[in-house]
């Protein structure tokens, strides 16, 4: 067989693959419990400081 020649048998195998639905997996959804803390940061002066100082290292 040539490349790029029609096998219909392939073609067949991979038609049936495609087409079957796997819902053997679990669809919960999950729920996380715990609390978020969130920093505002340092004051823009602070944090311009802080980045010159990392890149004059």
């Amino acid at each position: 067989m040539s490349m790029g020649a029609y096998d219909e048998d392939e073609h067949e195998r991979r038609e049936q693959k495609t087409s079957r639905v796997d819902a053997a997996f679990d669809d919960e959804r999950v729920v996380y419990q715990g609390t978020i803390e969130y920093d505002s940061g340092d004051s823009t002066e602070a944090l311009l400081d802080q980045f010159k100082r990392i890149k004059e290292q």
